[in-house]
């Protein structure tokens, strides 16, 4: 659905250049939730605002829904009419609302019904249905500035809705929402996402919102992504950086260095299985529980446990290997250099 091939976007300012994306490759899957998350100059918006070109890339190419955007003519301040068409199947929800304070809530949803020529009665009617999908029909007549922030993010994604966009992009959306709002906002997305069958490109600082609402993401760090994926694939990927920080082990035990301290992933159908007491049983050897949890990602159960098998590495390459028989994602870590084996 949204597929970005060696996308680059330089800025010349005052004499020197600055590099914002340096050859992205992204594909989102028709009908996911996709989530670009890192910190603050990875290039995460100038990602997004190539997506619908309201920022032109340098060079590489931008398809949405089968279209090609980079080949479309226009520029940043003037689209063609093939571009226009096109972004229209493209919402855009922002992380400031951009609300228009002297409109209501219904007229402000009503204005990309206004710039395509829809007429009166059909932007009422198409506003009202709008705001009835967000929850927000008892509001048509307020104005922005007698709404909490919350319910104007959701007046910004109605008017996102309005042309009937296959593909939602979210700009840092909830960044400015306190925690209950937040997860409030993420649930109507993947409701929206479901009823509508709508694509989701999400723009996120913060790993919480990949965890709740994503089915799939990509790390960025200077202008490239680092790692990308389904998060139930890279939550079984052996070092995998995003997996790590989706579910952090950090205050967990770390173990004696003389034995062997496993990190063990394990979702669905395998988190109900009783492992740990079987390999007790079974190999008849002590294991020491270091830490574990339990969490919800991408819908789906999925925990992490750390464990500590008496002797090195050597000694317990029978029990990994029946864990792994198991389909659990086994890690041995070498806790004298803090190395993967």
């Amino acid at each position: 659905m949204i597929t970005t091939k060696d996308l680059t976007k330089v800025y010349r300012t005052r004499g020197r250049e600055v590099t914002a994306l340096a050859g992205v490759d992204l594909h989102v899957r028709e009908g996911e939730v996709y989530g670009v998350v890192g910190t603050s100059g990875a290039g995460k918006s100038t990602l997004i605002r190539c997506v619908n070109m309201l920022e032109r890339p340098s060079s590489g190419t931008v398809t949405v829904d089968g279209v090609e955007l980079t080949a479309l003519p226009g520029t940043e301040q003037r689209a063609g009419a093939d571009l226009r068409a096109a972004r229209r199947r493209i919402g855009m929800v922002f992380q400031h609302f951009n609300l228009l304070a002297s409109r209501t809530v219904q007229q402000n949803v009503e204005l990309p019904l206004e710039i395509i020529g829809l007429d009166r009665t059909q932007r009422r009617r198409k506003a009202g249905e709008l705001l009835e999908l967000v929850g927000l029909a008892d509001k048509a007549r307020a104005y922005p500035g007698q709404l909490s922030g919350g319910q104007k993010q959701r007046v910004g994604i109605a008017r996102a809705l309005a042309g009937d966009p296959k593909v939602l992009l979210s700009d840092e959306a909830t960044s400015a929402l306190d925690p209950e709002t937040t997860r409030s906002i993420l649930a109507l997305l993947r409701d929206l996402n479901q009823q509508l069958g709508l694509t989701v490109l999400l723009i996120t600082h913060e790993m919480d919102v990949i965890k709740s609402v994503c089915d799939s993401a990509a790390l960025m760090r200077g202008g490239r992504v680092v790692e990308a994926g389904k998060l139930t694939e890279l939550l079984a990927t052996e070092n995998s950086e995003l997996a790590r920080e989706l579910f952090p082990l950090g205050e967990f035990g770390h173990g004696h260095p003389a034995n062997t301290v496993l990190e063990i992933t394990f979702q669905g159908d395998t988190s109900a299985r009783p492992f740990v007491s079987q390999l007790a049983r079974t190999y008849q050897i002590d294991i020491n529980i270091l830490g574990a949890a339990v969490e919800t990602i991408a819908g789906r159960m999925v925990g992490r446990m750390r464990v500590e098998l008496p002797g090195g590495h050597r000694d317990n390459v029978v029990p990994i290997g029946f864990l792994r028989e198991q389909g659990l994602q086994v890690d041995v870590l070498n806790e004298t250099d803090g190395a993967a084996a």
